[in-house]
């Protein structure tokens, strides 16, 4: 099960990245992180982009509310989302 957890800071969880997949999709968990896969290439801060702009979508929220909190230069991250609570990226997340 995904860990998803609420911090005054905003919303966190973890993430492992799969750059320049086919499409943008949640492909499934690895231990306790959700399994992304990205179109972008993991090359000037594009895969981290994506991401961001894929969860913006996703969860529907600004761009602007979701920022990667830790990994920026690795293939696992955690994503920080505010303005949801923890309840709610579950319900939007699917897991």
């Amino acid at each position: 099960m995904i860990k998803i957890t609420d911090s005054p800071t905003g919303t966190t969880f973890a993430i492992k990245v799969h750059p320049r997949a086919r499409k943008n999709a949640i492909t499934g968990e690895v231990g306790d992180a959700l399994k992304v896969a990205l179109t972008a290439p993991p090359v000037d801060g594009k895969a981290n982009e994506a991401c961001i702009e894929f969860f913006a979508k996703l969860l529907k929220v600004p761009r602007s509310s979701v920022t990667i909190a830790a990994g920026l230069s690795s293939r696992n991250k955690v994503v920080r989302v505010t303005g949801l609570k923890a309840e709610t990226v579950r319900e939007r997340l699917g897991v």
